[in-house]
């Protein structure tokens, strides 16, 4: 830990012409005074306090990846926030992670793919969870089913318990979603 001693001549070597902390020293501000509390915050979310600290880590990552940070009025609020994102999106990962390895296990042993096809795999279908998100489930269903499913509309219709015309809609509402996450390079 940095004394405050210590601190304030970081703080006065990173100044930058107009008076502004350069955002560097704003997120070594940030971590310094709020690091400990936002890694209890998330330790009792998650009742490990490993993970804690990797998502604690996260949510620092993800402030040092932003164009421009505002000059915050309430740090701990503003951390929060962006630690409730990380959080969800370690629980989305856990989730989708957690069905492939499910889907996995229900495959004869020379069809399991290797650790690296495990990892790439498991990559693509993050990728397509972010893509999708926002859309309802059975949406997500319908998609799954006729991309990595192969299933042709009306056995999507069947398997649902959906109309074809319903399904129709569902792929039109999913191949959307992908089209426009494309196009804004996500």
């Amino acid at each position: 830990c940095i004394s405050s001693a210590a601190s304030d001549v970081y703080k006065r070597q990173h100044f930058v012409p107009g008076g502004e902390l350069t955002q560097q020293v704003q997120i070594h501000t940030l971590y310094s005074d709020h690091h400990g509390w936002l890694r209890g915050w998330l330790g009792k979310k998650l009742g490990c306090t490993e993970r804690a600290a990797d998502l604690m880590h996260d949510t620092f990552l993800r402030l040092l990846t932003q164009d421009k940070l505002q000059n915050l009025q309430q740090p701990r609020a503003y951390l929060l926030t962006i630690a409730r994102r990380v959080l969800v999106d370690h629980w989305r990962r856990e989730q989708v992670e957690r069905a492939y390895l499910e889907a996995l296990a229900q495959l004869p042993e020379q069809y399991a793919p290797g650790p690296e096809e495990k990892y790439l795999i498991l990559e693509i279908l993050l990728d397509i969870d972010h893509r999708l998100a926002g859309l309802p489930v059975v949406v997500k269903h319908a998609f799954l089913h006729a991309q990595l499913g192969g299933l042709k509309q009306q056995q999507i219709a069947d398997e649902l318990g959906v109309s074809l015309s319903t399904v129709k809609r569902y792929l039109t509402q999913a191949y959307t979603q992908c089209y426009f996450a494309l196009e804004a390079g996500g």
